[in-house]
């Protein structure tokens, strides 16, 4: 009888020592990632509807792998909405590592035709864009990365010569 009463408090104090452990499971000592819009690449220009291609860098400073589920997006151009979004893509950025990914869009910027004119009408000035969104990571349990990004644009830059 005393032995079983060892044995049962043995197995207590190593599930108690054990859970200790789990709680480990749920705190989070990562640095978020990094995302960054590196392109922006045009597909095609039509009238009434434009299709781009988004090019983007995610850097994971951890040292596990970070699990990308997805990306909620929206982009102004100076204080205009040019295209808001989802995009679902599952991969993985390995530890200390940057990974890629591409985001198709299409938009149609005939009813801001005026505004995108004015903005245009000198191609050596500064265009002001947002990101903003947010990214889905986690393999079983989400975790949500907001993005919030503003750069500027020349358009002289992005047309051919």
């Amino acid at each position: 009888m005393l032995g079983h009463r060892r044995t049962l408090h043995f197995l207590l104090l190593m599930l108690i020592v054990n859970l200790g452990g789990c709680a480990s499971w749920f705190s989070d000592d990562s640095v978020e990632p990094a995302v960054h819009l590196v392109k922006v690449e045009v597909v095609r220009a039509k009238l009434l509807e434009q299709k781009f291609i988004l090019h983007f860098r995610v850097d994971n400073p951890n040292d596990s792998d970070l699990t990308v589920r997805g990306l909620e997006y929206r982009i102004h151009l100076a204080d205009m909405l040019l295209t808001e979004g989802e995009h679902e893509h599952w991969f993985t950025v390995g530890p200390k590592r940057s990974a890629y990914f591409k985001v198709p869009i299409r938009t149609n910027l005939w009813p801001k035709v005026k505004h995108v004119v004015k903005l245009l009408k000198n191609p050596n000035q500064q265009i002001p864009y947002r990101l903003q969104g947010e990214m889905e990571t986690g393999l079983f349990i989400a975790h949500y990365v907001h993005l919030e990004r503003n750069g500027v644009i020349i358009p002289a830059d992005l047309t051919p010569e």
